[in-house]
């Protein structure tokens, strides 16, 4: 049970060649937040999901790990 990683910012980010800075910035959250996101350190809200995929022009859906049944 160690795969804690529910969401895929990180990769998303990647994906689409932004920055942990940028998306703080567009969603005016300080880079540590973003960062803690990113690292599935901590999660966004529900709302704070819809925002991020807006932002970076995707599904929400694809922000999620679907793995997450895994044992």
């Amino acid at each position: 049970m160690e795969d804690n990683n529910l969401n895929r910012l990180k990769v998303a980010l990647v994906e689409r060649q932004k920055t942990s800075k940028w998306l703080a910035e567009q969603m005016e959250k300080s880079e540590t937040t973003v960062s803690r996101w990113a690292s599935n350190k901590s999660q966004p809200s529900v709302e704070q999901l819809f925002e991020i995929a807006q932002h970076l022009n995707m599904d929400v859906k694809d922000l999620l790990n679907s793995n997450l049944n895994k044992r």
